[in-house]
């Protein structure tokens, strides 16, 4: 798993996942995603582009992360999940909680 990250104004980060957010890569994410809220930038967009699957994992490291930015005040949202990825959060109705926007900018705004 590849993660980048890129600090924004506001307190916003953007923060890019490449590759299966599952068992093997939920550890570094989680961290990562509390390393980015723990800087500062309690807003994150997690642009999912590059991100071909999710399982229960990588779903516990998201709702970890976006726990981490909501306790700073800030909030997590997704971008351009694939169809893989919106339907295991439809599923599991997380998509209530950890919003899919169909872009980045949609996601970014009103932060």
């Amino acid at each position: 798993m590849e993660i980048g990250v890129e600090a924004r104004e506001n307190r916003v980060a953007l923060v890019e996942l490449e590759g299966r957010l599952d068992m093997l890569s939920a550890v570094d994410v989680k961290q990562k995603l509390a390393e980015v809220v723990g800087e500062g930038n309690h807003r994150l967009v997690v642009d999912l582009h590059k991100v071909s699957f999710v399982d229960s994992s990588g779903l516990g490291a998201l709702i970890s992360g976006l726990k981490a930015a909501r306790v700073a005040g800030g909030d997590l949202r997704l971008a351009r999940a694939d169809k893989q990825v919106r339907y295991i959060l439809e599923v599991s109705t997380l998509d209530r909680v950890l919003r899919p926007y169909a872009t980045v900018e949609e996601a970014l705004s009103g932060y």
